[in-house]
């Protein structure tokens, strides 16, 4: 008998885009980053470690310390891990067992069956070369569509979890966000009213492993394109950021969370918090799972400055996905936040 395999054809489609792809004479980095002075330095490297304790204590002087910790791990790195954070490991745990559950059926049922309304994706169908393309695939679930129990088909029990994930994401993303808010003299109640339900998402991602070359990446370099993003990554590694112009891998930590501010929070805050551009590496070797919880407005909301003059002009969410998705048509990649500066 056949096992059907739980990979998909990731391998030919990255062979027919390299076939049909005549190689530039640029880096790696460079074609994805429009820049040449992004060096590779692939050493593990600790990002700031924040004890969300401090928020919630009795004493004043911790909690100021650790909102300040927030705001510059923010402004200087675009990352930190959280620990402390109040989503239990049971619940962790129990996110990875299901991801693994779901992610370990064939590619077949994955592809065909219209699991979590057709969320499924796998690889770049927008790759222009082979510099574009993300060895992985994942399902890319709106909050919106996770209490629905037609979507689950034989993975019923996915839902519960799910629910109990999104709502504790939701809930330490708001924190956070209130903290960098508040941090530039924004009211959160604005804010919060912004974020929308129907946009925010989760994104449960298997990174298989690679056999066929280290320059292939698992997720190609990108920012991220909402205001913040809560990473919860197994051990394998393999995450990378830009800081002082190099390539830094992140060496993961068991007990913490990871969150990285998204091109909205750089836009609100006039460049003073930063979007950073990272990218996850390909193992030959291991798989990798992690899953992602992004916070994000309805498409109509405007995002300005909390301050004038603003270096960007003002646009809607909706505005700033559509030119996204037109850059990957035809680029094959994301510009972002640099087509709305003044």
């Amino acid at each position: 008998m056949v096992m059907e395999s739980i990979n998909p054809p990731l391998s030919h489609d990255y062979n027919k885009i390299l076939s049909q792809y005549t190689r530039k004479t640029i880096t790696h980095d460079d074609n994805i980053n429009g820049s040449t002075n992004i060096q590779e330095c692939y050493h593990d490297q600790e990002l700031p470690l924040i004890d969300l304790v401090g928020l919630t204590c009795d004493n004043e002087v911790e909690r100021v310390k650790c909102k300040t910790e927030i705001a510059r791990a923010s402004s200087e790195w675009g990352f930190f891990q959280v620990i402390n954070h109040g989503i239990s490991i049971e619940l962790l745990n129990k996110m990875r067992r299901e991801q693994i559950k779901l992610f370990n059926a064939s590619f077949a049922t994955k592809s065909t069956c219209g699991l979590l309304n057709n969320s499924y994706r796998w690889g770049t169908p927008t790759a222009t070369s082979p510099e574009n393309f993300s060895w992985s695939e994942a399902f890319h679930v709106p909050l919106t569509m996770i209490p629905d129990q037609d979507c689950y088909g034989e993975f019923d029990s996915l839902r519960e979890v799910l629910v109990e994930y999104a709502a504790a994401m939701q809930k330490l993303a708001k924190l956070l966000a209130e903290v960098l808010v508040k941090n530039l003299g924004g009211k959160m109640e604005e804010f919060e009213n912004m974020i929308s339900e129907k946009t925010c998402f989760l994104r449960l991602n298997r990174y298989p492993s690679c056999p066929l070359s280290p320059k292939i990446t698992g997720l190609v370099p990108h920012t991220d394109s909402d205001f913040l993003t809560i990473l919860h990554q197994d051990q394998v590694g393999g995450l990378q950021l830009i800081k002082d112009s190099k390539w830094v891998a992140v060496k993961p930590n068991k007990d913490a969370l990871i969150v990285n501010i998204g091109d909205l929070f750089q836009a609100w805050s006039n460049d003073l918090y930063k979007s950073v551009e990272h990218k996850v590496v390909a193992n030959p070797e291991v798989e990798r799972f992690s899953v992602a919880y992004f916070l994000c407005p309805s498409y109509d909301s405007f995002i300005g400055s909390y301050e004038k003059p603003s270096v960007y002009r003002n646009f809607t969410f909706g505005e700033y996905r559509k030119k996204i998705q037109e850059d990957a048509k035809l680029l094959g990649h994301k510009v972002g936040l640099s087509r709305f500066r003044q």
